[in-house]
This record gives structure tokens, C-alpha cells and sequence, in this order.
């Protein structure tokens, strides 16, 4: 079987898996009500209330090796946060803050200069007139649990809204919301190029 690998625009409220058998009841959205490709499985997770770019394959060791911390695979954020952080909060994060007993590591953190053009998310964010939010870049080379969420709170910034906007070289700008496509043959070569250059550097 030949190897795929898909990019896909998640929409907030989509559960990065194929099933969701923990909740027969009342039924959640799951890739399958987008992607008709089968055997191929996420590269790392996107919470239901995150968005953004997935990255899927059925090649399993590709999978392992962006997956695993150790590989150190760079994934870009835009983060809506609560009010205004001031240069130390930044600092903060950039540095790395302390998140359930573990300090996180290094990050690039940046306030950005204006709202960044996205889609509306369906539902809204919660509209609070008298609160302000701003909008920060963040790449991280570490992937915890629901950890940006974590890192920003910590900080006195809560997340309201988490867009994963690249995947290394791979981008978000490529795709509407909802959409997939496979990677391009030059888009291939890179990833499997970084993956294997990292994988002989450990």
C-alpha cells in the first residue's frame, strides 16, 4: 500500500480521531465526517475546542518520529488570549513556565499587530466588551497535553482561541476550513527529508 499524507483544516468542535465511541449519545463531529481516506491517522493530537493543521499518514514510522518530543518537530499557533500581555509575561513564555509541575521548554513567543484573518469560529468566542484580547505567535517544539491552554493561564492570559497555523514547513494558508488535500510531491520531500536528517542527529 502506498504511503499518504494529507494536511486537513480541522474546525473547532471536531474530535481528531475517526470514532468517537465515548459518547454514543449525543454525537460529535470526528475526521470521518471529512477525510474518506482510510487507514491514515493523525500526527499528534488537536483538541475539540483547538483548530487548525493536521497532518495524517498511514506511514508509521514518520508518525513516531514528528510525534515524539524527542524530534523536537516545530509547531506554529495563533493564540486569542484574555487582555493584553505585557513584555514579562512574554518573557515568561519564551523562556518556559512552570505547567503542572513541569517547566516547559523554550519557546518563540510574539505579540502579533493585529487580529490575523481567519474564519469565523462557530460558536463564538465569548464577547466580553470591557475585557480586551490580543492575539500571540507561538512555536513550540513540545506538544503536552492542552499545554499552550496551560501556559498562557499560567501567565494570567487565558486562551480563547488556538489555531495551529503550520506544521514546519507545512501551512495552514494552503486550505479552507473543513478542507484536506495530499501533500504535494515537493511538500513530501521536505517533510521525509527533516524527518530522516533528525532521526540520524539522535
Amino acid at each position: 500500500m502506498p504511503f499518504r499524507y494529507l494536511l486537513f483544516y480541522k474546525p473547532y468542535g471536531v474530535l481528531t480521531q475517526f470514532t468517537d465511541n465515548d459518547n454514543p449519545e449525543h454525537k460529535r463531529q470526528t475526521l470521518a465526517d471529512y477525510i474518506p481516506v482510510p487507514d491514515v491517522y493523525p500526527v499528534g493530537r488537536l483538541d475539540r475546542d483547538s483548530e487548525g493543521l493536521l497532518l495524517l499518514t498511514n506511514h508509521g514510522q514518520l508518525q513516531h518520529r514528528l510525534s515524539d518530543p524527542k524530534f523536537q518537530h516545530p509547531r506554529t499557533y495563533w493564540v486569542q488570549v484574555e487582555r493584553v500581555p505585557d513584555v514579562g509575561s512574554i518573557e515568561s513564555l519564551q523562556t518556559g513556565v512552570i505547567v503542572q509541575g513541569y517547566k516547559t521548554q523554550p519557546a518563540k513567543v510574539r505579540l502579533l499587530p493585529s487580529e490575523p484573518v481567519l474564519p469565523p469560529r462557530d460558536p463564538p468566542i465569548r464577547d466580553r466588551a470591557n475585557i480586551p484580547t490580543a492575539w500571540l505567535e507561538m512555536t513550540l517544539i513540545e506538544g503536552k497535553n492542552r499545554q499552550i491552554r496551560h501556559m498562557t493561564a499560567s501567565v494570567g492570559f487565558p486562551t480563547l482561541r488556538l489555531v495551529r497555523v503550520s506544521i514546519g514547513h507545512l501551512r495552514l494558508d494552503t486550505l479552507s476550513l473543513g478542507e484536506w488535500r495530499d501533500l504535494t510531491t515537493s511538500e513530501q520531500a521536505v517533510l521525509l527529508d527533516k524527518a530522516n536528517r533528525k532521526a540520524q542527529e539522535k
